[in-house]
């Protein structure tokens, strides 16, 4: 199974021949190179590393810029390993989406943008309080928790994500 690494662009609509219409996912696949081969004599596994995306040098480490100049390579931005998919391949070599056939399923993983700390509003869709008359309760959780008894908050209400939680997920 060939393997790339690309960009997600958007999504869009496409009429099919039979006029139903469906929903697309837009993808910059490739060009990937060939940044290094993994064999199992020397390293234990096959597998193929394959870089993507155009970087400025600054923006990348010594180490990484001292591996990408021992292959031959400009600086990339992606560099990941795929087992098992180095026949056939050198050290180099540019890749296409020409490595997949016409109608043939691909298997597609990505990486999440990340929101960072979110509070109930977004995360939890909470409504907001008044913001007028002085209300200081515009996007806060308000109370949640209990007076005297039960004297704490319950397992699973839902707040933002605090670091205390963070670590336990």
């Amino acid at each position: 199974m060939p393997a790339l690494l690309g960009r997600k662009l958007g999504m869009t609509q496409v009429f099919g021949e039979d006029g139903r219409l469906e929903r697309v996912t837009v993808v910059q696949a490739g060009p990937c190179r060939v940044t290094g081969l993994r064999n199992d004599e020397r390293d234990g596994y096959s597998a193929v590393q394959l870089g993507f995306g155009d970087v400025p040098e600054r923006k990348l480490t010594k180490p990484a810029l001292g591996h990408l100049k021992k292959s031959g390579d400009a600086p990339l931005r992606y560099l990941r390993e795929f087992r098992d998919e180095g026949e056939g391949l050198e050290v180099g070599q540019e890749l296409t989406v020409d490595v997949f056939e016409k109608g043939q399923r691909v298997k597609v993983s990505g990486i999440s943008k990340g929101k960072g700390f979110q509070g109930t509003v977004k995360r939890h869709r909470f409504s907001r309080g008044p913001v007028t008359h002085g209300s200081h309760n515009v996007r806060g959780p308000g109370s949640i928790g209990a007076s005297a008894t039960p004297s704490r908050v319950f397992k699973g209400i839902r707040g933002p994500l605090s670091a205390a939680s963070r670590s336990s997920t």
